[in-house]
Parts: C-alpha cells; structure tokens; sequence
C-alpha cells in the first residue's frame, strides 16, 4: 500500500495571490531539479489536474491567483541573497506554466527567506527594514523587497490596506529592476501601438510590451466594453472567455512568444491580456465606491483564461512601465503626456504603480518600477502527498 510522505512548507498570501512556498533543500532529491518529477509533485500538492476544477484534493483556491507555488534558495549570484522560482500550477490540465514570475508573490519571497533562515542573521536589525536581494529565476530579473523587521522579526501586521485584500497588513515596498525584456525590445514588434488582427473576430489598436511580464493592452471601447467591468460580466460569459483566448494567443504569436495558436494552450501564465479605459466612477466588487477623479485609468486583466479580481503584480508592473512611455494605448487611456506614476481602477479598488522609461539607441528602458505589497504567512508545517507522486 502506497503510504504519503511529508514535506516541509509554508502557506502564504503575497499582494493579492496565495501559494505553497518552498526551500529547495527541503524538497524531496528527484524535485531538486527541473523536469517531470518537480512538476508532478507540485501539480499533487495544489491539487491538479482536477477535471472539477475545485482543486479539492490538494492547497489550491481552483483560481489563477491561488494556483501557485514558489521555490527559494539561498542564491550563488553576486549581490542577491535569494534565488525565486514560480510555477503556476494549471486548474484543470497536467502542467506548471514556468514561463514567468507572479509579482503579488514576489513581495512574500523576502519574508520567506527571513523566516526560513535564508538570510544571515547579522543583516537582520531589531527593528528596521531588511533590503533582500532576489533573483527572479524565471525571468532573470533582480527584485528588491524592503521588508519590515520589529523585534528581530518581520513585521507582517499593520495598518497598510491594499484592495483585493479585506484585512490590512504591513507594508513591502517592491521594485523591479530593469522589468523590460534583456534578450530583445521592450516592446517586441519595435511599435507603441500596433494592428492586432484576430481572424473571424477584428482588427485591434494594441500595446504589445515585454515589461514585467509580457502584456497585451487594448482599448476596452474597440472591445465593445465599457472598461469597468467585474468578474462575473466576463467570467459567466463563454463567449467573452473565447474571444479573449483568442486574442490572447494571437497577441502571443505577434510578440514572437509562440508559433502557433496551438502552443496557447499550455503557455497559459504569459502574455497577460489588459483592457483599459479612461478614468470613470464604479462600484467594485466589494461594493466599494470608486471616485473617477481618483484614478488615471482603468484597467482590467485576464489570468489563466479569467478576469482577474484585481491586479497581478506583474501586470502592474507592465502598466506603470506603458503608461510612462507617451503613445502606447496605456498612456493614452490615461490621458497621454509624460508620467512617472499612474493610479489605475481594477475590480476591486485602486494601485498606484510608479515607472521611469528613457529611450536610447536601443529602444525603450526602465530602470525600476515600484510598487507597494503586504504579505502573511497563513500557515507553516509539512505538506503531504501519495509517496507515489513523482514516479
């Protein structure tokens, strides 16, 4: 009879997400390194692939943002403290998507580290803030997490509220360095703004950018939406799912992601599809009033084939850096002109997101886009599974 073992691994909400993190020496020898046998044992510990989509059988939420996991070890790179890696584990089908990094977890990975004794002591003061140094291993970007420390240990509880999150925490200030793509443009097809044809559904104005995590934006209104729309306008909608994969996949073969629509299916992490809209008065979906003379646009965000409930990091990383560049249909939306910060409205309330972009011979750069996050550990221990799992 096949008995279950037991690994070492603690439960947190980074931003607006949740997953199972990691140290990798506590990881069973055959999940040490990438391939199959990694992918099966996280895919049993979320609980997938689950034809239910409920992820009954395992720690997932059977939603994009709590279908993660995270990895972490101490890094052998100058100037970093830690090495991060993402997987964002697929509901319904037998796959980890590694092709980007999830930036609501990133502002968890520094307290983390702090807590799972990744960080040597002697950096760590009474009270203070800790500057950990992270290396995104899916992406190969640095990460600066600013985090609080109050009798030698994180701070987590505090008074900083960020929408998508009902209970307030302390606040993880995140910066991302350098978020464009290193290999290639920031904006891949070389254009701010470029002709998105999508057979059998349209021809669209899009901003096609490679910035925290490759993005398409489009205007809500050539979409035929309003721009102030919650989950349940799109996620009820088949058709509105449909239409958006679609998009989304050819979007993907214009940024030069995939070959063919095909490789969509398992390439569900990246790019994101954003619409946006100018700035206007809503309701979220908390109920709460949002002023339009509060936010420079709106934008809403699709994760894994769904409208996101509020904003992946990642995304509002990509956000902050389109919006600084005047022409892209992020700018625009947000009434053109030069900006350094933008307050955006997603479903669920309000981000400020701030981002520099200079030109040079080489195209578009950005040096760092910032961003403020809060992250708790929920709950820590051993996580279970069939001894069976990675065979």
């Amino acid at each position: 009879m096949t008995k279950q073992i037991r690994i070492p691994a603690t439960y947190m909400r980074g931003g607006t997400s949740k997953g199972v993190f990691f140290s990798l020496q506590d990881l069973p020898i055959e999940a040490h390194k990438p391939g199959e046998a990694r992918d099966k044992l996280l895919m049993r510990i979320i609980g997938s692939p689950d034809p239910y989509a409920k992820q009954i059988d395992g720690l997932g939420g059977a939603t994009s943002s709590t279908s993660k996991t995270v990895i972490v070890s101490k890094s052998a790179r100058s100037e970093h403290d830690v090495d991060y890696l993402f997987g964002q584990v697929s509901i319904d089908k037998a796959f980890v998507d590694w092709s980007g990094n999830c930036g609501n977890l990133s502002a968890a990975v520094g307290p983390f580290a702090i807590h799972s004794g990744l960080i040597d002591k002697a950096r760590i003061p009474d009270n203070g803030v800790v500057s950990v140094r992270i290396w995104q291993a899916n992406i190969s970007k640095t990460i600066i997490a600013k985090v609080p420390i109050v009798d030698g240990e994180v701070q987590e509880l505090g008074d900083f509220e960020l929408d998508g999150v009902t209970f307030p925490a302390a606040e993880i200030e995140v910066a991302f360095v350098d978020p464009a793509d290193s290999a290639g443009s920031m904006f891949p097809t070389g254009n701010l703004v470029d002709d998105l044809t999508v057979p059998n559904i349209g021809t669209f104005n899009a901003t096609l950018i490679n910035a925290g995590i490759p993005t398409i934006f489009i205007d809500a209104n050539e979409l035929g939406l309003n721009g102030d729309e919650l989950q349940a306008d799109i996620n009820s909608d088949p058709h509105w799912l449909d239409k958006f994969e679609s998009i989304r996949a050819f979007g993907a073969m214009k940024m030069g992601l995939i070959d063919s629509r095909e490789q969509a299916k398992t390439r569900q992490h990246t790019p994101k599809l954003a619409f946006v809209s100018p700035p206007k008065s809503y309701v979220t979906s908390s109920h709460k009033p949002i002023s339009g003379h509060d936010v420079d646009l709106l934008v809403r965000a699709m994760s894994m084939g769904q409208l996101h409930h509020a904003m992946m990091g990642t995304a509002a990383v990509a956000i902050a850096c389109a919006a600084s560049v005047e022409g892209t249909v992020v700018n625009l939306a947000a009434g053109g002109g030069a900006r350094q910060a933008v307050t955006f409205g997603h479903p669920s309330g309000t981000l400020k997101v701030g981002a520099i972009a200079s030109k040079a011979s080489t195209g578009w750069t950005v040096d760092k886009a910032i961003m403020s996050r809060s992250a708790r550990i929920l709950m820590e221990g051993w996580v279970r599974v069939p001894s069976d799992t990675m065979n």
